[in-house]
Parts: structure tokens; sequence; C-alpha cells
């Protein structure tokens, strides 16, 4: 692999697959990128989610070895303890720290699961994790001077579960703005040997205007007033990542990456609606319409599962010595795993169609000491075409509008990959078989000329 001066990675957090197949003519900083280089689809980690997408592509670990599943994750197998995973949930070195180790200048914007911002051989503004601009939010903490400084009060995250459109657009457009302005200013005044940044603009984009762009959504209308929404963000995207690439010299490496992908809704199904009607779930008292499921009574005694929803279904199983209250004997969970499984796979959809769910075993796609302490099962109801509720007293298992706010899309397991390499010469060659292992942090230090951990699972993409 020929070595880079430096390494530049912008994250399009949940930047689709779509791009690199159809946008790309539109797009001439991106498209360059793939000429010059070599670019695919990467697939993300299990689950597709931000966390722990991104530090998979970190670490070149699995969640197994990293012990999160998503954002909020069980302390331990009680019922109702749970933490939010954030940058010190991160046990495992991730590339900036190994960098900073080495003595390379390191410098960090908006990555995901970066609050508390990490202390590393340069700077680094945290993410939309953030509370808001009142935290402590920089490293070296005096950076957050110049930056409201020179920027004004730093914007983190917008509320894309909105219906108020127009204002959440421009917002979108100000925010992304805001980082790129910060972005450019950090890459011409400091040293830097690498450099990360990710902007959530583009999943924001993509959650509340989805069903605007695409004729497929079931909500689509045509001539709608955002048609175009998506695809003129990802333009303006595209003239912003042009003026930061003015920055970067020609022997410099550049990386293009999603954490996941993006794809319609089709629908929420209500995962403990379906297990109550089984007989898996039972509760103290029936449900007085709607009800969040972590404010109702749970007869433990009689139940054998419950779940948690997001983009994701996550099924746990009530063994007894392992929960509380567990009724589930040990030698029985690997049958009624196997059972719980066959049923959601056969689950249809509300016209009563195939829905080509998927119960993913932990055992079967990770490895490491949090393997056992991962969801029971791991669903992805219509291949993650629909999205999960936990909320029990529905009328029906189906819904088309989501407990917490407008929502359009979900997320798609496969994300992009662009890679530069110094100077060019990539070809525009098309990966296949890339994962988020392999495009993160092993592919990083080889470009930086520092050697690849053998504990990294992934391999340096070969150019």
């Amino acid at each position: 692999m020929p070595q880079a001066s430096k390494v530049v990675v912008l994250g399009l957090d949940s930047a689709p697959t779509l791009l690199l197949d159809e946008w790309l003519p539109d797009l001439p900083h991106l498209r360059r990128l793939a000429e010059q280089g070599l670019y695919g689809p990467i697939q993300s980690s299990v689950p597709p989610i931000t966390i722990p997408a991104w530090a998979t592509f970190a670490t070149s670990k699995n969640p197994g070895r990293l012990g999160f599943f998503g954002f909020r994750n069980r302390v331990d197998f009680s019922y109702d303890r749970l933490a939010t995973a954030n940058s010190t949930s991160v046990k495992e070195p991730t590339v900036w720290q190994l960098l900073s180790q080495a003595g390379k200048q390191v410098g960090l914007l908006g990555v995901p699961q970066t609050y508390p911002p990490p202390p590393v051989n340069g700077f680094a503004v945290s993410c939309f994790m953030t509370p808001d601009a009142d935290s402590a939010y920089t490293w070296p903490p005096d950076l957050k001077g110049e930056i409201e400084r020179d920027f004004g009060r730093y914007t983190f995250d917008v509320k894309f579960r909105t219906e108020a459109k127009a204002s959440l657009l421009s917002e979108i457009y100000q925010m992304t703005g805001q980082h790129f302005r910060l972005a450019r200013h950090l890459l011409a005044s400091r040293p830097w040997d690498f450099f990360m940044m990710v902007e959530m603009g583009t999943d924001r984009l993509q959650h509340a205007f989805w069903k605007y762009f695409d004729p497929r959504h079931r909500k689509y209308q045509p001539g709608n007033d955002y048609q175009a929404a998506i695809p003129s963000y990802y333009r303006y995207l595209d003239r912003e990542i042009g003026q930061l690439l003015a920055l970067v010299p020609d022997d410099a490496a550049v990386i293009v990456v999603s954490d996941h992908g993006a794809k319609r809704m089709d629908g929420s199904f209500h995962l403990n609606d379906w297990l109550l009607r089984e007989g898996y779930l039972h509760l103290a008292a029936p449900p007085s319409g709607v009800q969040e499921f972590k404010r109702t009574r749970v007869d433990w005694s009689r139940s054998t599962a419950w779940g948690w929803g997001g983009y994701y279904g996550r099924v746990f199983l009530n063994v007894a010595g392992r929960e509380p209250q567990g009724i589930v004997p040990p030698g029985d969970y690997e049958r009624l795993r196997d059972e719980l499984a066959e049923r959601l796979e056969a689950i249809p959809d509300d016209q009563g169609r195939p829905l080509a769910t998927r119960a993913i075993k932990p055992q079967q796609v990770y490895t490491g000491p949090y393997t056992d302490t991962a969801p029971d099962l791991c669903v992805y109801f219509g291949d993650l075409s629909w999205r999960v509720t936990e909320d029990v007293g529905h009328a029906s298992l189906y819904s088309f509008d989501t407990e917490i706010g407008p929502d359009d899309a979900v997320h798609d397991e496969y994300g992009i990959y662009i890679l530069r390499p110094p100077g060019g010469g990539g070809g525009g060659r098309r990966l296949q078989g890339l994962t988020l292992l392999d495009g993160g942090a092993p592919t990083i230090l080889q470009l930086l000329g520092l050697p690849v951990p053998q504990d990294m699972e992934g391999r340096p993409v070969a150019i």
C-alpha cells in the first residue's frame, strides 16, 4: 500500500449506496475521488446503528468485543438498569488513540461516540451526543472558546422528528455549513496527520425527507414541495467537500465512508404486542390504550420474553438464574430461542405477504467477552425496512407512524466507501466484500506507515 503523508476521513452518517449507484454523476468532487480511487458498498456492524458502527470502524472490533449493541444497553441482567454508550464505553484502542501514541497529530470533529471528548495528540470537537453547547465539548478545553468566538454557538444536532419541514431543512443546512467552516478552519490553522469528521446532516435529512423523495414510499405524494430536498442537499454537501479537499495535499489519502445506509420505512411492527398475543409476555394488568413498555407492570413470573424497539428489534429471554425473576430453564433456552426465531421470521407484513425477517443469534455474528450479554436475538424486520416499537396496547401489530414522531427512513445494512490513495492511482476500481472492520482502523494505520495490531479483526483495503 502506498504511504500517505496524511489521511482525511469524511464520514457521511447514513449515506446510502444510492450515492455510488445513482447520484455520483451529479456530485463532481465525490465522483472525482471515486474515479481516482476505489469505491463500493461497505457492510455495517450488527446492528447497523450509529452506535456501535462508528466504534467498529475506529477499533476494528465487533460489538461482542466492544460491549454495546446500540445507544442504550443493559448494565446487567436486571430488567431496568440501562446505560447510554458514550466515549468512555469504548475500552478497545481507537485509531486516534493509536496514532496519538505513535506521535501523530490527530484531529476529530463530530465523530459519534466522542463525547466526552477524548484527550488526543491534537484536537477534538465532540459529537451529536453532546448535551448542549454549554457542555465541555472540546479537547483541549480552550478550543471551545475559539469556536464560540469565531463560529458562534455550536450546533451538534437538529430535532428532525418534526412536521416543521421548512425550518428543519434550513437548520440542517446551517448546521452542515457551520461544521464544514469549522473543519476548514481547523485544517488550515493546526498541524495534523489524521483528520476525521462525521456529518450528521445526511442522516437527519433522510429520516425527515425520504417519503418526499422516493416514489416507492407508501407516503410519497407526486409533485410535493420537498421532492428535491435530498438530492439538492447532497449537491450542496459535495460543494462543501470540494472546498475542504482544497486544503488537503495530493500526497494525502482521502476516505469517504458511511456507518450504514438508508432506505424507505415500510412501517412499524409492535414487537411486545406480538409477544403478548403469543403468550411469551404477560402484564399484571392490561394496558389502557397505547402505553410505554417501561411504564407497564410485567408479570415476570409468567413471562418468558420481552423486546426493545428501534431500527432493529432486540429480544431478551427471561432466564432462570440470569434475570432476577427468570423462569426459562437454562436447559430450555436454545429450544425457546430457536422457536422464537422461527416464529418471528414467519411473521407476514400487513398485507399477509412474506416479510423477509432475520432473527440473528449473537453467537452467529459476534466474538468476544460481551457476546453473551448481547440481546438473545437481534431481529431485522423486513430486512430492516420495518421499524420496531416496544410500546404496548396497539389495536394492530402494524402502524405507519412512529411512537416518537415523524420518520420516513430506516437503516440499511450497507453504506458507502470511497478511498482515494495518495496521488490517486486507484483507477476507479469497484470494491466488493468490504466491512467497517476493514475500511477503518487497519487501513488508516497502514496508509500512515504504522503496524496493524494483530488483534484487529479487519484487514487493510488492498490498493
